[in-house]
């Protein structure tokens, strides 16, 4: 699964399967805990990321949502900054 960013001991990554893996969708991996958040609605869809931890991947998530859908569309991952 490629890495889109790292922050705060959280990576970012997403991974592609056929139209039936649907939403568009990050996971976020943060020691043993892991979050799928949807990328339009920005909410955790799966997971046992500690809230803290989930408020950071939202935060984020809200201030990349559009490059993350076009690489979800394209299928082409870029590194994209870490939240400062």
């Amino acid at each position: 699964m490629p890495e889109i960013t790292r922050f705060y001991g959280i990576i970012i990554k997403m991974f592609f399967k056929p139209k039936e893996h649907e939403p568009a969708h990050i996971h976020a991996i943060y020691n043993e805990y892991v979050g799928i958040f949807d990328i339009c609605s920005s909410e955790m869809i799966d997971g046992d990321l500690p809230n803290k931890a989930q408020g950071i991947v939202k935060e984020w998530l809200v201030l990349h949502q559009n490059e993350l859908l076009q690489m979800w569309q394209s299928q082409l991952i870029t590194k994209l900054p870490p939240l400062e």
